[in-house]
């Protein structure tokens, strides 16, 4: 069989896949957010935080619900790596520096799950399992509880209330996120993916000198490293180590682990409104944007340049064998349009087009199918956006499910489309303006302004892949793309709240023969072409001087 059709086999395997999933699941989590019933559990957790989840929030104490768990959650988990050296099961490990350890915290409780450091070198069983893995659960459930609540604006009239942030953010845990986690992990170690808490051995002998490995609950995590779409892995290589990924298999089911909750969620989004059909047009976008992306990305790395490339079936340098360019393929551009940001090979060894494309699924801004929640959130922002250009070709105010799109909306959801891109441009411009900064570049030219402006682009983004050529365990790189990370995740819920609460106040519009049929194809195409646009507009110049300018030198 050759590479190219097996990719092909691949990616029609998973697309079966997450169609089985989709209905199932999607109806399922509408009735988790619908559910006035609280289970046994999740009753004792709401006595133990002293919530109270049968409150109704309007969209300032919901956001203040979210700012305040996120704020605890960087100090808990920046303190636990402060004093690792002191805590059992450390495996020998001291504590983490002040600006990693800052780092760290602000990219797990961001979701971002972006790593300086070698996690097989640096953390501990304790810190690992009681901290990053809990905060890649309660992480992934805060982005869909605001989901869940821009989704309630829509559907909600004459009131300003946008459910329990407490409840969503427990139901998502206990009811979602930890029931796949489970069974995810258990196909995982009976795949091959270790599961123990093993301290340091040394395994053989290489060239004179040992190696050595330390185990870990690593199938545990990367269960929920996918399922959340969170990506931070427990040993450096990520999902191109053998313990976390041994097989093609596993390195499949990774993939349709990351993806079935963001496109499962576009039901659950058409549930909850009342029309299928609209969830049917979200999933269209995302999905005809996600193909687009794959077979470009899959059509580029198996281009032949050479002989080299020619023996190898296509472009494999940084790519493990076992998968190939098309499970590579598939993976990088999946891992970059959700915010997940794991690996299975080194996006800086794909071919500059390739290593382009990895870049520009996170400048869409991974809504295609997006994180876990934030893809929902965002995909609907931006179908906002396209009504408006709509309504301005047509001349009438724009309508989106029954609510008007008005001055307030607009500014809202423009706000929210401004804000990753300012952090991405004004960090990338500033590290190449200072000298510091510079030094931590393994190349030099287009492909060295590449890995800074991806590494912004993946902060910013909250995705958390890197390009693998740039030394970021600096006080500068820690620093900034740690505050890149906290800004690009919670500035825009704050715009996405403020939306909510203001469609919520709304009273439905009725439908007449002007309104922009938003289920249709034609909404669609307007909705793709305007993420395309939009991008483009904003992105293309820093693209031209990185990875453009290297694919069209190669």
């Amino acid at each position: 069989m050759s590479p190219v059709l097996a990719g092909v086999l691949q990616l029609l395997a998973l697309i079966a896949a997450l169609a089985l999933a989709y209905r199932p699941l999607g109806d399922y989590m509408a009735k988790v957010y619908s559910s006035d019933k609280h289970l046994r559990v999740e009753k004792w957790i709401y006595k133990g935080i002293g919530a109270n989840p049968n409150t109704e929030m309007r969209w300032p104490a919901y956001l203040r619900g979210v700012l305040a768990f996120s704020a605890v959650s960087v100090v808990f988990l920046y303190l636990l790596q402060r004093i690792q050296g002191h805590l059992p099961g450390s495996l020998g490990f001291s504590a983490i520096d002040p600006d990693q350890a800052f780092n760290t915290a602000a990219s797990f409780v961001t979701n971002t799950n972006w790593q300086s450091y070698y996690g097989e070198q640096a953390m501990g069983h304790v810190v690992q399992t009681a901290g990053l893995a809990v905060q890649n659960f309660v992480s992934a459930a805060v982005g869909i509880a605001v989901a869940v609540a821009l989704v309630r604006g829509f559907s909600r009239s004459r009131t300003g209330e946008l459910g329990n942030f407490w409840a969503d953010l427990v139901r998502g845990v206990v009811r979602i996120l930890l029931p796949l986690s489970i069974v995810a992990a258990i196909i995982l170690v009976a795949c091959g993916a270790i599961q123990n808490f093993s301290g340091i051995h040394e395994v053989g002998q290489f060239f004179g000198g040992s190696q050595q490995w330390n185990g870990g609950a690593v199938a545990s995590q990367e269960a929920i490293k996918e399922v959340g779409t969170n990506g931070g892995g427990y040993l450096n290589a990520n999902s191109a180590h053998p313990f976390e990924n041994p097989t093609p298999f596993t390195n499949l089911f990774e993939i349709f682990l990351l993806l079935v909750i963001p496109f499962s969620l576009t039901r659950t989004f058409g549930r909850m409104v009342g029309s299928l059909k609209q969830g049917y047009a979200i999933l269209a976008t995302m999905a005809t944007i996600w193909i687009g992306f794959t077979a470009l990305m899959m059509w580029t790395e198996f281009a032949h340049h050479g002989p080299a490339f020619d023996i190898a079936g296509g472009a494999m340098e940084g790519k493990e064998t076992r998968f190939g360019v098309g499970g590579s393929s598939i993976f990088a551009v999946a891992t970059t349009l959700t915010s997940t940001g794991a690996v299975d090979s080194f996006h800086s060894s794909f071919t500059g087009l390739g290593g382009g494309i990895t870049m520009l699924g996170m400048q869409l801004g991974e809504i295609a199918p997006g994180g876990t929640g934030s893809g929902l959130y965002g995909m609907l922002i931006m179908a906002i956006i396209a009504v408006f250009i709509a309504g301005l070709m047509v001349g009438r105010t724009p309508e989106y499910l029954g609510k008007k799109i008005g001055t307030r909306e607009i500014k809202f959801a423009a706000c929210y489309i401004l804000i990753t891109p300012a952090l991405v441009l004004i960090f990338t411009a500033a590290a190449m303006a200072l000298p510091t900064p510079g030094h931590s570049m393994t190349n030099s030219g287009a492909h060295g302004f590449s890995e800074i402006l991806y590494a912004y682009t993946s902060g910013a983004n909250n995705n958390g892949s890197a390009f693998a050529g740039l030394n970021a365990d600096t006080q500068w790189f820690n620093s900034t793309i740690g505050i890149a990370m906290l800004l690009g995740r919670f500035l825009p819920m704050v715009f996405v709240l403020a939306l909510a609460g203001s469609l919520a106040e709304q009273k439905p519009v009725p439908a007449t023969a002007g309104t922009l049929r938003t289920e249709k194809p034609l909404f669609t195409g307007l909705l793709v072409g305007a993420i395309l646009i939009i991008t483009g507009l904003t992105y293309f110049p820093a693209l031209a001087l990185g990875p453009l300018a290297e694919g069209l030198a190669s």
